[in-house]
């Protein structure tokens, strides 16, 4: 694709849709009073014409920009291979990703756009906080080939090369997304909140005050709703192309990570999970904290899974290493004055290939981070730590969900761990792979898909 295209044509009024509900609920809520002056002002015109034809005006208005700016708005691969967006009306905007630097490309389908068969392109890339692209909105079948053909040029293969393979992983059922939401902590907390905020208006208005429950009561069912509209029919899949994630209810959203774009991970375990060996496991990509949806920076490998399955998926991510054979260093007695719950789980690790540390009592966590992920390490030492000679021992991976700290190491230790990492970060970085995967030369990917 060297020429200059453009989105699909329904672009325009489907990109409306949001802006004029809120004027529809502008205009009910807070414009009776001035259409009803503007109707006297204008004689015998009803309100409720002058109301419809100011709401014609304002959606013409909105359709027209968003006209305006689809027409100004094209996209293209240039010479080099990197991707171009031209877009802008008054003010013109060129920019340009490099596909050797992506870290992300997902399609994804709001419920609109599946209404009429669209979808939107997401592209990442290593780099600032502008490092991404939106295109809304494609055929359902064009942004699908636009996301093998970017992942093909990002892999270093023919760019009409087509979807490879792929081989799911995990599969998270209904009834597990579901139980698991429902015994998690926040869930739990609100829930006891509400009873606890309808009991006290009881006592002082008596039974009147059960009607504060269907308000309280609805804020923790919202947000188990939420995450299970979120994580609905979640499925991982391993491919040469790296890891495929879907999910999602109202609004699809179809995720592919290339291989080795993946900076940390943490596994985590409620305290109400353990009867059930659930855990959680999140990870950190380049370049996707932050940006334009909230929601996108906080990466979910697997939401809920048996703890079987989810090594399973960490064998795929960090291959040739063994977590459980990773040797710990737990923290010392002292740590107990500090951390008076979770001293006995507080430990940090390493082999040839990632430092790991653990913490947490009520949610166990383990997080992993390789050694040339590695962006930086730190040493902090807060009032209370000075005093017991302690000090807390931070590897920051990219920005997101993910936080590798050894907390409430003894002074001495804490820096020589930040030493010894500092030294196995910079060794991994010079041994570390070239960034087109499947190039010639590059090193055979230990995916069982592997070869296209």
């Amino acid at each position: 694709m060297t020429q200059p295209q453009r989105t699909h044509p329904l672009t325009p009024l489907v990109s409306s849709v949001r802006t004029i509900g809120f004027i529809v609920v502008g205009l009910l809520a807070f414009g009776g009073g001035a259409l009803g002056r503007l109707a006297s002002s204008l004689g015998s015109l009803p309100a409720v014409l002058v109301g419809v034809l100011a709401l014609a005006a304002l959606v013409g208005l909105v359709v027209g920009l968003e006209y305006l700016s689809w027409t100004r708005t094209t996209f293209h691969f240039d010479d080099a291979g990197d991707f171009r967006l031209d877009s802008g009306v008054l003010q013109r905007t060129q920019r340009r990703l490099a596909v050797s630097r992506l870290q992300s490309v997902d399609v994804v389908r709001p419920l609109l756009g599946r209404v009429v068969g669209l979808s939107q392109l997401r592209i990442e890339v290593a780099g600032g906080g502008d490092s991404h692209v939106v295109l809304s909105y494609l055929l359902d079948a064009q942004a699908q080939a636009l996301r093998d053909e970017i992942i093909a040029r990002a892999a270093g293969v023919a760019p009409d090369a087509g979807a490879a393979p792929e081989l799911v992983l995990a599969a998270v059922p209904t009834r597990d997304l579901v139980v698991s939401l429902l015994l998690r902590s926040e869930t739990l907390l609100l829930a006891l909140v509400s009873v606890a905020v309808v009991g006290a208006i009881m006592v002082t208005e008596g039974a009147g005050g059960l009607a504060v429950l269907l308000v309280t009561g609805g804020v923790p069912l919202l947000g188990v709703f939420t995450q299970f509209s979120r994580f609905f029919g979640f499925t991982l899949a391993d491919s040469p192309d790296g890891l495929r994630l879907r999910h999602g209810l109202a609004s699809v959203q179809a995720q592919t990570v290339p291989p080795g774009r993946i900076q940390a991970i943490e596994v985590a375990q409620p305290l109400l999970w353990r009867s059930h060996d659930w855990v959680r496991v999140r990870m950190n990509v380049a370049g996707t904290a932050g940006g334009e949806d909230d929601t996108h920076s906080e990466r979910v490998l697997l939401p809920v899974a048996p703890r079987e399955v989810a090594e399973a998926v960490l064998a795929r991510v960090l291959p040739g290493v063994d977590l459980a054979a990773v040797p710990l260093q737990a923290a010392g007695a002292s740590a107990r004055r500090r951390a008076w719950l979770q001293w006995r789980s507080l430990a940090v690790g390493n082999d040839g290939q990632v430092l790991v540390a653990r913490r947490g009592f009520l949610t166990r966590s383990l997080s992993i981070v390789p050694h040339a992920r590695t962006q930086s390490v730190r040493v902090t030492q807060g009032p209370w730590q000075r005093a017991l000679g302690l000090a807390s021992v931070h590897v920051d991976s990219t920005p997101g969900p993910v936080h590798v700290v050894g907390l409430h190491r003894g002074a001495g230790d804490a820096r020589r761990i930040a030493e010894a990492q500092l030294l196995r970060a910079a060794a991994a970085r010079r041994a570390a792979a070239p960034e087109r995967w499947m190039a010639p030369g590059a090193p055979p990917d230990d995916s069982p898909l592997a070869g296209r």
